[in-house]
């Protein structure tokens, strides 16, 4: 049965359920005389059969919108929380499915970078923003927790369950601490098997380390044990939230562009290191003299062989003819534009030739820089410089951890058809967008209510329960992405749950700090807010600084995911902590 089909039967079971119907409450009342029984004043009530006190005939539930049903059983509203989580699951996989295809009409830039990630976080912060605006303030305060379990749980599951998933699925065997795309060879070894991402990733992690900044600042004045200024630090933090959210847009508007601009740089100097490893072999290793220092006379006669119609000056012909022959096979080269930025490097004369003098200029300056990275290989080693050699598979990796120019490609072609799938996604959009609005209200007081039937804070339950129905999509698509086993591949998802933890952080919290603000509410989540920032730095760590993770890197988010909840309950209903 497709979703299509499941979205009915539970709308249907809706409309079903709506209908007013009524019941008789049983009581264990004694009969008034005593003489006769009824066959219900002998009953006793089992209180180990009762998950609380027996509902009274005046208690009841009141109807989300006037129709939607609602109940105050467990079991029922269990049923409501699993029927609404699904309608949010939904709601998050057409949100995923329309933004997919409305980046492949228009590319990333304005649209991949602006509003894709605000309608993936868009399920998340429609419960955070209706958790916080029911009835009262009291009612408000109660309910707020919804939200604030939903936000620590999202970040904290998709860093630690899905983040442990994806290093599962996407190893590949590691050689000199990097992984081989589609090699699996070493199975289940937690130290010669996992997932190597590119720099790009790093950059995201840090970003999502930089995003838990507003939590410091709202959560500063409790650990000063200040009360007057808690209402001016939600203030602040929601600013600096607000303005983080902005840049954040602004950076992945700008960001395919910025990624093309160094790897071109990156392509560039891999010429400059491929032509300096090329000239120092044909000149059989004199490129330099006994002190270090560039051979000038080594360096003219190897212009003389490259100088093929001995004209005293180097054309484009014969520096790409030099490319060429040096073979980079492992970058996608553009061939003409290497020539161009070599002649620019070289041609202080501005006459499209590079000569002579030139040309051991600009030499010069290309070993001078390679020096200054060659660290302990500038030391003489049997009479020749390693610091070439070294600084050349220095760009080597920096090439590779920069990824391909393909995850860069703004513009998107041989699209078929582009006005209905154009159409498509919006409809897809607005349906997400419609499902979310709708049922987040409802889902926010069925957990609620379950949490009064059971006795279980609220938090748990949102917590544990509605980071599945809002990021399972999200979730499902990272592990299948993540296992076609390939260091693009794992590039992209990574840096996907990096860019959703962002969002969350930025956007959904400038969404909960909004409702404490405006509603005047309390800011009482010390110990929801430590334990973001232990899964922050631990993760962050991690995938802040290293672009390779061993297979037991997950063993170490998987502890997290159990570690965090019971923190929360521990400093909170043992300790009181608050």
């Amino acid at each position: 049965m497709t979703a299509k089909h499941y979205l009915f039967l539970f709308l249907f079971i809706f409309c079903f359920s709506s209908f007013p119907s009524h019941a008789r409450f049983i009581t264990g009342r004694p009969s008034p005389t005593g003489l006769l029984s009824d066959g219900i004043s002998t009953v006793k009530n089992l209180p180990y059969l009762l998950l609380k006190p027996p509902v009274s005939a005046e208690e009841s539930c009141e109807q989300s919108y006037g129709f939607l049903p609602c109940t105050t059983t467990v079991l029922g509203n269990m049923f409501l929380i699993i029927v609404y989580g699904y309608l949010m699951y939904l709601a998050a996989t057409y949100l995923s499915y329309g933004s997919e295809l409305l980046l492949e009409i228009l590319g990333p830039g304005i649209v991949g970078g602006l509003f894709l990630p605000m309608l993936g976080a868009l399920p998340d912060a429609m419960l955070i923003l209706v958790s916080g605006l029911s009835g009262t303030a009291e009612t408000a305060q109660s309910q707020v927790s919804v939200g604030m379990g939903l936000l620590a749980g999202s970040t904290v599951m998709l860093l630690t369950v899905i983040w442990g998933s994806c290093i599962i699925v996407g190893r590949c065997d590691l050689h000199d601490s990097v992984a081989i795309d589609g090699t699996n060879t070493k199975g289940f070894n937690l130290k010669e098997s996992g997932v190597s991402t590119d720099i790009w990733t790093c950059y995201a992690a840090r970003i999502m380390a930089i995003s838990v900044i507003p939590f410091l600042i709202v959560q500063l004045p409790q650990a000063l044990s200040s009360t007057s200024g808690r209402h001016l630090a939600v203030l602040i933090a929601l600013i600096i939230s607000l303005l983080m959210l902005v840049s954040y847009c602004v950076y992945q508007v700008f960001q395919p562009w910025i990624q093309r601009r160094r790897l071109a740089f990156a392509k560039h100097k891999h010429v400059i290191s491929g032509i300096l490893r090329h000239l120092k072999k044909h000149a059989l290793g004199r490129l330099l003299t006994d002190d270090g220092e560039p051979d000038t006379e080594i360096i003219r006669k190897l212009f003389e062989t490259i100088d093929e119609n001995h004209d005293g000056g180097l054309s484009p012909s014969e520096l790409r003819a030099l490319i060429t022959g040096i073979r980079f096979e492992e970058i996608d080269l553009d061939q003409d534009d290497a020539v161009s930025k070599v002649i620019a490097d070289f041609d202080t004369s501005r006459d499209n030739l590079v000569q002579e003098d030139e040309f051991v200029e600009g030499i010069t300056k290309w070993i001078n820089e390679a020096k200054q990275t060659g660290g302990a290989y500038l030391e003489s080693n049997t009479g020749t410089f390693k610091f070439i050699d070294h600084f050349h598979q220095q760009r080597k990796r920096e090439h590779a951890l920069l990824g391909s120019e393909e995850q860069s490609d703004e513009v998107v072609e041989n699209v078929e058809n582009p006005r209905w799938i154009s159409i498509k996604a919006v409809l897809m959009l607005l349906l997400g967008t419609l499902i979310a609005a709708a049922f987040a209200d409802p889902l926010v007081d069925a957990v609620d209510n379950f949490s009064e039937a059971t006795s279980i804070p609220s938090f748990f339950i949102s917590f544990i329960a509605l980071p599945l129905a809002t990021n399972s999509s999200e979730a499902v698509s990272a592990i299948i992405f993540a296992s076609r086993k390939k260091q693009r591949t794992a590039s992209l998802t990574f840096s996907e749950l990096y860019g959703a933890v962002t969002m969350n952080n930025v956007l959904c919290l400038s969404v909960f700090l909004a409702l404490v603000y405006v509603r005047g509410l309390t800011w009482d989540f010390s110990s929801e807010v430590l334990v973001i920032l232990i899964v922050y730095v631990v993760m962050g760590a991690f995938a802040s600084f290293r672009t390779t993770f061993p297979l037991w890197t997950c063993s170490v988010a998987y502890i997290l995911y159990p570690f965090s909840l019971g923190l929360v309950y521990v400093l909170d209903y043992v300790f009181g902590w608050s």
